[in-house]
């Protein structure tokens, strides 16, 4: 199967675009609540970390976001134009000095839903994989 893709500017009214493109791939590839739901937010997510953190929400730098199917599971890669960051190093949102900060959650929050979650080009890319059987 093919690669679908789309590019967006960082701007986080494009959000909406992403989760049409969720969306449509509910439809197509037949994906239960449970996976939609988590794809939604995971993927979402790392859009609004790509606008914001990765591009620093300038608008003349695009966010990619592919799609694939890889064996049983369907994968999101979601890249920037930014600087990239060390993932290694991030604060866990758990820990009891950073429970009320409002940041931080969303790798974390990723972390937790998706079935794989890896970091690629010095965090400039995200990969997300979600099991279907």
């Amino acid at each position: 199967m093919s690669e679908i893709s789309i590019s967006i500017p960082s701007l986080s009214e494009n959000i909406r675009i992403v989760e049409s493109f969720i969306d449509n791939a509910k439809e197509k590839f037949e994906l239960n609540d449970d996976i939609y739901g988590n794809i939604m937010i995971a993927v979402t997510e790392s859009v609004n970390n790509a606008i914001i953190h990765g591009n620093e929400g300038n608008k003349d730098k695009n966010v990619f976001l592919t799609l694939n199917m890889e064996n049983n599971s369907i994968v999101f890669n979601i890249s920037d134009e930014g600087k990239g960051f060390d993932y290694n190093s991030l604060p866990d949102p758990t820990a009891p000095e950073n429970i009320d900060k409002p940041g931080g959650r969303g790798i974390f929050l990723m972390k937790a839903l998706s079935d794989e979650l890896t970091f690629e080009d010095d965090g400039k890319k995200v990969k997300l994989s979600f099991y279907i059987n």
